[in-house]
């Protein structure tokens, strides 16, 4: 199981490709005919797909991906808008879709097609079920095209023909992998770099937490020299190396201590702040962290985790940022904490948004959040910077 663990792409790192169209248009068998395998229930009764549907595949020539199928944007009822609506969520999740037609399209796919222009998604329309209705010719191909503004493919589902097309489509349209490297210019190759990681009760006992794992491999790219030790070991670490390491890379919630024992030449940052510069905007969070000085008891704050877990003992995010905001400001501070895909739509009644690294979400996802908290006029940072303001190193902390 470990082997597998670390042999594929993180779901967050993974190009994801969501399906959108209405009822039966027959967006479950395309996502089973892309990945040849009965991931989603067909079925020829409307609204078979409730809650969106997700499977991490490897899709060549794209790669690691996850397909989303989702339900019927025509769907209807009380239960049917419940459907709809998280069917809408999935956008800011896309970073590329596919809108599945069977037919000219309706008022309701012209819709669709604006909704997911407006948000920058990049998508492919498919007349689905030749097998029964017969391909469309160029001429009609074009029209939709133009109606619909996309690219516009030929596809059976039930047979596979113009699969080919569609996944060439897809690459065609793939946005360009414009992801830095995770410790960005903080390593080059040759470096040593020291991780410092707590293995505390939220640490996955046999395995490393995800931000630590893609951290090494990161450096390990780089062709940096990577060496690891627990809080504990720091100092017997140090002493066993010829010169103090070019960067040390700790978990945010031991800053302080880190710090103080680091070498004067050694840069400092946390697996927090490397996720907060590659999925999010760390000039925004360091800025936003300002906030926290004129909170007051009177203030809201809310609390945001990419992970659904289950708390344990000290969590970071559940109880030892909301004590060091309260010790600080005071115990009538309101701190309310969502998890997973949770996330108010009105943010005004908020103060400051505090997030996690985000490293279960995919980029597209975190820019949404924040573009979200920018449009809004709400101030957004991240656990890291948080905890390093408060301890009053943010200005010794190195950032991507």
């Amino acid at each position: 199981m470990e082997g597998q663990y670390f042999n594929r792409a993180p779901q967050s790192e993974r190009l994801h490709i969501a399906l959108f169209g209405r009822r039966n248009a027959g967006k479950s068998s395309l996502i089973n005919a892309l990945t040849g395998q009965q991931i989603a229930l067909v079925s020829d009764v409307p609204g078979t797909t409730t809650d969106p549907v997700i499977k991490s595949m490897e899709i060549l020539p794209l790669g690691p991906c996850v397909l989303i199928d989702t339900a019927g944007f025509d769907d209807s009822g009380k239960v049917g808008d419940l459907r709809t609506r998280r069917t809408h969520q999935v956008i800011n999740q896309a970073d590329m879709a596919i809108l599945v037609i069977d037919g000219m399209p309706s008022d309701l796919d012209v819709e669709w097609a604006t909704l997911l222009k407006r948000a920058n998604v990049p998508f492919v329309t498919v007349v689905n079920k030749m097998d029964l209705n017969g391909p469309f010719p160029p001429a009609l191909l074009n029209q939709i095209a133009k109606q619909l503004g996309s690219e516009v493919v030929n596809v059976s589902a039930l047979k596979g023909t113009g699969l080919d097309q569609l996944r060439n489509t897809l690459v065609k349209l793939s946005p360009e992998d414009g992801k830095s490297s995770l410790t960005g210019n903080l390593a080059k190759a040759g470096d040593t770099v020291l991780l410092v990681m707590p293995q505390d009760p939220q640490a996955p006992k046999g395995r490393l937490i995800l931000p630590q794992v893609q951290t090494l491999r990161d450096l390990m790219d780089k062709r940096c020299i990577a060496i690891c030790c627990t809080t504990e070991d720091i100092d017997s670490t140090l002493a066993s190396l010829q010169a103090p390491p070019h960067l040390i890379i700790t978990d945010s919630q031991v800053f302080d201590i880190v710090e103080k024992k680091k070498p004067a030449k050694s840069l400092l940052t946390s697996f927090s702040v490397l996720m907060a510069a590659h999925k999010g905007d760390i000039n925004y969070f360091v800025h936003s962290a300002a906030a926290i000085d004129h909170l007051t008891e009177k203030s809201r704050i809310l609390i945001a985790e990419a992970c659904t877990h289950a708390p344990l003992a000290e969590d970071i995010g559940r109880e030892k940022i909301p004590r060091m905001l309260r010790q600080r400001v005071g115990q009538g501070l309101t701190i309310d904490i969502v998890a997973g895909k949770d996330f108010p739509a009105d943010l005004s009644p908020y103060d400051l948004i505090i997030h996690c690294g985000g490293c279960m979400f995919n980029g597209r996802f975190m820019f949404q959040r924040v573009e979200q908290c920018r449009q809004q006029g709400v101030p957004m940072t991240n656990y890291g910077i948080v905890i390093a303001h408060i301890k009053g190193i943010l200005d010794k902390v190195s950032l991507p």
